[in-house]
């Protein structure tokens, strides 16, 4: 019997082990200590689920570690192997978004109807983790020895951070090579670098009570997020407030933009509604704080630098997605232009500030971006603030690993005509060197990943374990 003839007879104990993990509310949680003062730095849930994989891995027969339950991981090595020579890295994670609400059934309780899985996790990230589990499971079983140590790495907050890929990383060091099973086929050959951070700026004076002011101005609740709501206070004792609800409703008719205003107390709420999408994508949102700010470019406020500022998002913002009049609108071939977003506002009397999330072409540093942005603000009262780096990572098309990955999926899925991609996203690995995203979503499955009734198929579910198998075979065993 081939290695892929006993993963293929694995299938319905694929699906339990899976069922159980989905079982494990692993949403990443608060620390808590147990009675024994044992340190659970995500939560139970997530721990349950660490555990619970560990103990599945030392059940079929491989070693496990345990990373101060921050992370772990199930490893396959020859026996007497030589582990000083590194590790070849299949990087997981265990960690689920909150259910949320939507559910036909419950979330942490796998049901399988009409050839799919559906549960909180199936495909983000529990059933591709699973699928390479019993992947490694076939070539143990059939009595192979890998060249070098192949490990599950098992991290628990990638919905909400990296502290636990860091926390694995110095203690065990990065892989060689390999793959993370957490994004698409074919293959992410190549991710943006990303680059948060504010544009700032004080104001010098307030106004007097009895002229127009913005009070407030708010949008957006992350930095990598398309804002769908944005919510104005406009104040002054002498303002003629229902002067500036009908330009509310003129600029509403002439856009066709969703937007109101309402009297509340001695203010004037304008709200604007746009549409959420990630920030990698912010061409399939609309972003309400454009809308608001466009708007509010039509009103002179009495504070003069809010004016400015105002124009200045409109002039060198707006509704741009690629940085072009903010000095940053970069592209290359192999990773095409540069993604600008806009996330959070916050505006009061005293500063307004404005994330942005700009995701920039593989050739290109954050240093560009900085430069070029800081060229464009000519003003010396606003500022720029550097929240987070992640340089990008691309490799060419004739890398091994490339090579490797992408005959595996072609030859198991039959789609001689894939590429690899470049994505606007960032996966582990932007955390773990020398590692690509690699699946497990397939080109044409419909994505729940984060929706309500998450699903996956099970034909899915096995054939991207046959092509982690093959990928795997190929780097670590021939």
């Amino acid at each position: 019997m081939s290695y892929s003839e006993r993963l293929e007879a694995y299938k319905d104990e694929i699906i339990k082990t899976l069922g159980e993990s989905v079982s494990k509310a692993s949403v990443d949680s608060a620390p808590v200590r147990t009675k024994d003062g044992e340190l659970l730095p995500y939560g139970v849930g997530v721990h349950e689920a660490l555990i619970h994989m560990l103990d599945k891995g030392k059940e079929l027969g491989f070693e496990v570690y345990n990373d101060e339950n921050s992370a772990g991981h199930i490893e396959f090595a020859a026996e007497n192997a030589d582990k000083s020579q590194g590790y070849f890295g299949i990087v997981g994670h265990l960690d689920v978004v909150p259910a949320g609400e939507g559910w036909e059934g419950d979330p942490f309780e796998m049901i399988e109807k009409d050839g799919f899985l559906y549960g909180r996790g199936v495909s983000d990230d529990k059933g591709p983790v699973v699928a390479c589990l019993y992947a490694l499971k076939a070539f143990k079983d059939e009595g192979l020895a890998p060249k070098i140590p192949i490990r599950i790495v098992l991290g628990l907050n990638e919905e909400t951070g990296v502290s636990s890929a860091e926390h694995y990383t110095e203690r065990q060091g990065h892989p060689i090579m390999g793959f993370t099973p957490d994004a698409d086929f074919p293959l992410v050959n190549g991710e943006l670098g990303i680059l948060g951070f504010d544009i700032a700026q004080k104001f010098s004076a307030k106004p007097a009570k009895e002229e127009l002011r913005l009070t407030k101005l708010n949008a957006g609740i992350a930095h990598n997020s398309v804002p769908a709501n944005a919510r104005a206070v406009i104040s002054g004792d002498k303002a003629d407030f229902e002067q500036i609800a009908e330009k509310v409703k003129a600029y509403a008719k002439e856009s066709g933009y969703d937007i109101s205003a309402r009297r509340q107390g001695s203010s004037l709420v304008i709200e604007a509604k746009g549409l959420a999408a990630h920030g990698a994508h912010p061409e399939l949102g609309l972003n309400a704080a454009s809308i608001m700010f466009d708007f509010l470019g039509r009103i002179g406020f009495a504070n003069e630098e809010l004016n400015d500022f105002i124009l200045f998002y409109n002039e060198h913002i707006g509704f741009n997605l690629h940085g072009e009049k903010i000095g940053c609108a970069f592209e290359d071939e192999k990773s095409g232009k540069l993604i600008f977003n806009i996330g959070i506002v916050n505006i009061n009397e005293e500063v307004a500030t404005i994330t942005a999330c700009i995701r920039y072409p593989v050739t290109f540093t954050d240093e560009d971006v900085l430069s070029g942005i800081q060229q464009t603000i000519e003003s010396g009262s606003i500022g720029i603030v550097t929240r987070m780096v992640q340089p990008p990572i691309y490799r060419e098309p004739d890398d091994e690993m490339v090579k490797a990955y992408m005959n595996a999926y072609r030859e198991i899925s039959g789609d001689s005509a894939a590429e690899p991609m470049v994505i606007g996203g960032g996966t582990y690995a932007k955390v773990f060197n020398n590692i690509l995203a690699f699946g497990g979503q397939f080109p044409g499955d419909e994505n729940t990943m984060h929706q309500a009734n998450e699903k996956l198929s099970i034909e899915s579910l096995m054939k991207m374990a046959h092509i982690y198998a093959k990928a795997v075979y190929s780097l670590c065993f021939e």
